[in-house]
């Protein structure tokens, strides 16, 4: 079978949800390789290369053996690779409450319906604002989350502004997270607080519990 009806994959691992509103629960994690964006603040650089090829049936299997309800397709950036829609919509089939994390970079709307999207507006620090794809913001649900990794205040003020300018809080739950290393959480959380911001504050749950140990 030609790598066209295949994808590449990096990783599949059982793990807590380390973000977004399903923190805390069991997830199965389905990372693909590859991304075309090159965040300064990146944490899965090993997923730019390698990874093994598998088919959709393949993935749909290896993820049930885990017996795990939730679901979530991450990268790298998954929708680089042709055939993540269709593994999204088999996982929904299969009965799996599906998650995508993305980069904002690509067009979501090929996705599922069924599938929560919880998409980065990639912020001035990222090194990759100007990749943002806008169109996006046109497709979101009530369902879905936008997420904004905040490095310091001018990232901040920024995401502010972009909440306030597409009116965000109207159309999806927004997620303001700390750079590990670069924003203090407590400071953004109280930048928060002070400006009565309606967005959920988040950090990094498994980096809390296994540092930058792969596989969780």
């Amino acid at each position: 079978m030609s790598s066209a009806s295949k994808l590449r994959v990096s990783e599949i691992f059982h793990s807590l949800q380390g973000e977004s509103n399903t923190v805390g629960l069991p997830t199965v994690f389905v990372r693909l390789t590859g991304c075309p964006l090159r965040c300064v603040y990146c944490d899965t650089t090993y997923a730019f290369k390698g990874g093994e090829w598998q088919t959709l049936p393949q993935v749909v299997d290896r993820v049930a053996r885990f017996g795990a309800r939730r679901v979530t397709v991450t990268g790298g950036e998954p929708l680089a690779q042709a055939l993540c829609p269709e593994l999204l919509t088999m996982l929904c089939d299969a009965g799996h409450l599906v998650s995508l994390e993305t980069s904002g970079a690509l067009d979501i709307s090929v996705v599922d319906p069924r599938v929560v999207r919880v998409m980065d507006l990639k912020t001035p620090a990222s090194g990759e604002v100007e990749r943002n794809l806008y169109a996006n913001l046109e497709h979101l649900r009530a369902t879905d989350q936008v997420k904004f990794v905040i490095s310091d205040r001018a990232d901040y003020e920024w995401s502010v502004e972009q909440c306030r300018e597409h009116r965000l809080m109207r159309r999806c739950e927004v997620l303001f997270s700390p750079t590990q290393g670069s924003q203090q959480p407590r400071q953004l959380a109280e930048w928060i607080l002070h400006d009565g911001l309606e967005v959920r504050f988040q950090i990094q749950l498994h980096k809390l519990l296994w540092g930058d140990e792969s596989g969780r």
